[in-house]
C-alpha cells in the first residue's frame, strides 16, 4: 500500500546535469521547462544538454571505466548496487511523489508498482554482479595438444554505455538500464526523457550517496535529435559519439530505426525496446470476470501509456456481447483525477503532444467507422485528461487497430476460430507481447507456440517481474531487458587460449 504522499519542495529538487557526481549547468546555459500535466503549468526549468555536454559526460564515463570504476571488484559492485537499492527504498515516498508530479501518474501506482519494481531490480542485479562467469573449454582439435593447452572465456564489460529512456516509466526504465550495466562493470551516460527529468535527477543524489566513483553514472536532460536552438541534441550526439561503445534505447519504433542507422557508423552494439500493438485474446471458456478485469488493466493502466498495452482485444463471438457490456461499464466507472487525490485510477496523459495524439486517434476511429461505446472526449477543462474510451466493430486497416495509440483507448474485435485469431494477431509489424485467456491447457500451449511475441501472458496481463525477460519480436526491438538475459547486452565474450609447459612432470 502507498503511504501518504509527501509534499514536493520543487525549489530543492536538482535541476542541472549530473556529471562526475556533481550537478552542473549546461555549457550553453540553456534550460527548458518541465510541465505539470494536471495543471498545464510549468513546474520548473531544467538544464538543457547539448553536444558539448555529451562530450564532457562521455569523457567522465570513459575515465571512470578505465579508472576507479574499472578497478572495483565484482564484490564491491554488488555492495554499491545493493546500497543504492536500500537508499531508493528509504526514499521511496519522495521518489514516487516527484515522479507523479512530473509524469501525472497516480501516486499509488508510482509507489507500489514503479518503485516496488525498481527496488527489486537493483537488488536483483546486486546479486548478479559477482556471478558473471565464463566457461572453461576442453580444446582437443587436430591442432591442439590437450595435455598443455587451456581454453576459457571471459565475460567483460562492453565499456561506456549510452542509455536513452522514455517518459512513461522513468525510474523503472532507469532500473532496467542501470542495473545490468552496473552489474557487469560498464559506465553509463543516461539521457532522461525531456518530459520527465525530475525523478531521474533526484535519483542521482542517491547514486552519489551510495558511493559510486565519480563518472560511473552520468545523467543528461534535454531533447533527442535537436536542441531548442537547432543544434545536435544530446540523444543524437550520444548515439554518434565515437567513445560510446553501446546504445540502449527504449522508445518508439520510428526513433529506434534512426538510432540503428546512426549507430552503424561507429559499429556500436545496440539494444532496442520499442513499440507494440499487443493482442489480448479471450476464449469462450475463460473465467470471464477475470478476463474482463485483466483486459481493463492491460489497456488502461498508466493512462494507456504502455508499450505492451493490450490494445488489440480479440473476444470470441460466444461471449462478445457480455464482454463488451462489462468492459464499457468498467471504463465508465474508472476514476480520473490528479495523481495525489485519494482513489484516483487514471491521471492525465504526459503532455499536450501526447494528449493531441490520442484525441487524433479517437477522431480517426470515429471517421473510419468503428463504434464508439463510451468516452472519446477530454475529461475536465484543465490538464491532459482523456476519458477511458472503448471502440467496438474495429477492423483491420483502421488506424486505431494498426498503429500504437499510447493512450486509454480500448479496441475490441470478435473472432470465431483459432486459425482466424492467430492470423489476425500476428498480422502486425510489432511483436512485443500477447495474452491468452482460457482454462484449456492445450489451447494455451497451442497459442503460446503460434503467437509471434516476446512475452505471452496466460490468464493474466502486465504481470512483470525482474526474473522474467522482456523484449520483442519483429519491429518491437532487439535484445531483452530484465533477468539474466539483460546481462548479455552489456558484456563482450573474450576467448582465451593458453599453451603452457609444465616445469615439473
Amino acid at each position: 500500500m502507498a503511504a501518504v504522499a509527501p509534499k514536493v519542495d520543487v525549489d530543492s529538487l536538482p535541476k542541472n546535469l549530473f556529471i562526475n557526481n556533481e550537478f552542473v549547468p549546461a555549457k550553453s546555459g540553456r534550460t527548458f521547462e518541465t510541465q505539470n500535466p494536471v495543471t498545464e503549468e510549468v513546474i520548473c526549468k531544467v538544464a538543457e544538454a547539448g553536444e558539448e555536454d555529451v562530450d564532457v559526460a562521455v569523457k567522465a564515463a570513459h575515465e571512470a571505466f578505465y579508472g576507479a570504476w574499472g578497478k572495483t571488484t565484482s564484490y564491491q559492485r554488488s555492495r554499491l548496487i545493493g546500497k543504492l537499492a536500500s537508499l531508493i527504498e528509504q526514499n521511496r515516498e519522495m521518489l514516487a511523489a516527484v515522479e507523479s508530479l512530473d509524469n501525472g501518474k497516480p501516486y499509488g501506482d508510482a509507489f507500489n508498482a514503479d518503485l516496488g519494481l525498481v527496488i527489486q531490480c537493483f537488488n536483483y542485479y546486486a546479486g548478479w554482479a559477482d556471478k558473471l562467469y565464463g566457461k572453461t573449454e576442453e580444446l582437443g582439435g587436430p591442432f591442439v595438444d590437450k595435455s598443455n593447452t587451456l581454453g576459457y572465456t571471459r565475460h567483460e564489460p562492453v565499456g561506456v554505455v549510452g542509455q536513452i529512456i522514455p517518459w512513461n516509466f522513468p525510474l523503472l526504465m532507469v532500473g532496467w538500464k542501470l542495473g545490468p550495466a552496473l552489474a557487469t562493470g560498464c559506465s553509463v551516460v543516461l539521457k532522461a526523457a525531456e518530459q520527465t527529468p525530475l525523478s531521474v535527477l533526484y535519483l542521482c543524489n542517491l547514486i552519489k550517496e551510495a558511493g559510486f566513483p565519480a563518472g560511473t553514472v552520468n545523467v543528461l536532460t534535454g531533447f533527442g535529435d535537436k536542441t531548442t536552438d537547432g543544434k545536435l541534441g544530446p540523444g543524437a550526439a550520444l548515439v554518434a559519439h565515437p567513445k560510446v561503445d553501446k546504445i540502449a534505447f527504449t522508445g518508439s519504433t520510428a526513433v529506434g530505426k534512426i538510432i540503428m542507422k546512426q549507430a552503424a557508423d561507429t559499429f556500436k552494439r545496440v539494444t532496442l525496446e520499442l513499440g507494440g500493438k499487443s493482442a489480448n485474446i479471450v476464449f469462450p471458456d475463460a473465467n470471464l470476470k477475470e478476463a474482463i478485469a485483466g483486459a481493463h488493466f492491460g489497456l488502461f493502466f498508466n493512462q494507456g501509456q504502455c508499450c505492451c498495452a493490450g490494445s488489440r482485444l480479440f473476444v470470441h463471438e460466444d461471449i462478445y456481447d457480455e464482454f463488451v457490456k462489462e468492459s464499457v461499464r468498467m471504463a465508465k466507472e474508472r476514476k480520473l483525477g490528479a495523481p495525489f487525490e485519494k482513489g484516483v485510477e487514471q491521471g492525465p496523459q504526459v503532455s499536450k503532444e501526447q494528449f493531441d495524439q490520442v484525441m487524433s486517434f479517437i477522431e480517426s476511429g470515429k471517421k473510419e467507422g468503428a463504434t464508439l461505446e463510451t468516452g472519446g472526449n477530454r475529461f475536465g477543462d484543465k490538464g491532459y485528461f482523456v476519458e477511458p474510451t472503448v471502440f467496438t466493430n474495429v477492423k483491420s486497416g483502421m488506424d486505431i487497430w494498426e498503429k500504437e495509440i499510447f493512450g486509454p483507448v480500448m479496441c475490441i474485435r470478435k473472432f470465431s476460430t483459432v486459425d482466424e485469431v492467430v492470423a489476425a494477431a500476428n498480422d502486425t509489424m510489432y511483436g512485443l507481447a500477447a495474452a491468452v485467456w482460457t482454462k484449456d491447457l492445450g489451447t494455451a500451449n497451442n497459442m503460446i507456440a503460434r503467437l509471434r511475441a516476446g512475452t505471452v501472458w496466460v490468464n493474466c496481463y502486465d504481470l512483470f517481474d525482474i526474473d522474467a525477460p522482456f523484449g520483442g519480436f519483429k519491429a518491437s526491438g532487439i535484445g531483452r531487458e530484465c533477468a539474466e538475459y539483460a546481462l548479455r547486452n552489456y558484456t563482450e565474450v573474450k576467448q582465451v587460449t593458453v599453451k603452457y609447459e609444465a616445469k615439473y612432470n
